[in-house]
């Protein structure tokens, strides 16, 4: 099964007092690119998450916002900064110097002082939330693959209609391709029978073989044809493989594209014409369905 590299994924709990949240974005990338966003205190935790998205996911870029906030009742320690005490004390001692003021500073003068009393987190270990924070990285990655994998089922259903498309202007243009000598022996004989009359050549005339023979190598599209359908092929077996194939999928869309191309400056007739019109459209339509897959 293919899969998009389009997905979404959220998953969240509480452990050890705190609340834990991570969300996974992924979007379409040439190569795998995993950027996690974490709070700057937890940045210990950053490779582990990292490595496993990167379990997970093989290509694409994927953004992991995670979230680590305490819970409400957390513990906090109240703190005194005695530097700060210190020169606020002598600086009243200056004042009632230099002004002559004879009031004092009291206890409930200094607890309202800025700065004065600290208010502090307890201590943040990070190695106790760290099974808990994978575990969820886990979780999150899972719901984004499901999403991922249900995308990618649309697009392959989506690719193998283009190559029915596609497979079936191949065996119209083999037809094709195998009245296009005779037509051409044809209207040539007639033409010349219009010109020369009674001196008309020969439906075996050997002039006429060679100028037929030297019509049927400039424009053959056999081995053309032949490449082509073993591309289309590959790409049906590439669909339904169990792993990443959407840069050997875009390389072979861009050989068939160059195979219906040297069909289109071989053929002169008409109707090979359109078919080459309708199985680029056909391989355009994949090129951008091939874009987003893993």
């Amino acid at each position: 099964m293919i899969r998009s590299m389009t997905g979404f994924g959220q998953s969240g709990r509480s452990s050890g007092g705190y609340r834990l949240l991570v969300e996974l974005k992924s979007v379409n990338h040439r190569y795998s690119e995993i950027t996690v966003r974490i709070p700057r205190e937890w940045l210990s935790l950053e490779d582990g998450v990292k490595r496993e998205i990167q379990h997970a996911v093989k290509r694409g870029k994927v953004e992991a916002f995670v979230s680590i906030e305490k819970e409400a009742g957390g513990s906090k320690s109240v703190e005194i900064d005695w530097t700060i005490a210190e020169g606020y004390r002598q600086a009243a001692e200056q004042l009632r110097e230099r002004f002559g003021i004879s009031d004092t500073l009291t206890l409930k003068d200094m607890m309202t002082l800025p700065g004065l009393i600290l208010f502090r987190e307890a201590e943040q270990e990070a190695e106790p939330l760290t099974e808990p924070l994978l575990e969820i990285v886990r979780e999150a990655a899972s719901i984004m693959l499901r999403m991922r994998e249900t995308e990618g089922d649309h697009i392959s259903r989506y690719m193998t209609e283009r190559l029915e498309q596609l497979d079936y202007h191949r065996r119209e243009m083999v037809s094709a391709a195998g009245q296009a000598v005779e037509e051409f022996r044809s209207k040539l004989h007639e033409r010349l029978t219009e010109l020369l009359g009674d001196a008309a050549l020969r439906q075996d005339d050997p002039r006429l073989i060679t100028e037929v023979a030297v019509m049927a190598d400039r424009s053959d599209v056999g081995e053309e044809l032949s490449r082509l359908s073993s591309h289309i092929d590959q790409c049906r077996k590439l669909l339904s493989a169990d792993e990443p194939v959407g840069r050997r999928l875009d390389f072979l869309i861009q050989e068939m594209n160059r195979e219906v191309n040297t069909i289109g400056s071989k053929s002169n007739r008409l109707e090979l014409a359109d078919r080459v019109i309708e199985m680029k459209a056909e391989l355009e339509k994949m090129r951008e369905q091939a874009q987003n897959i893993e």
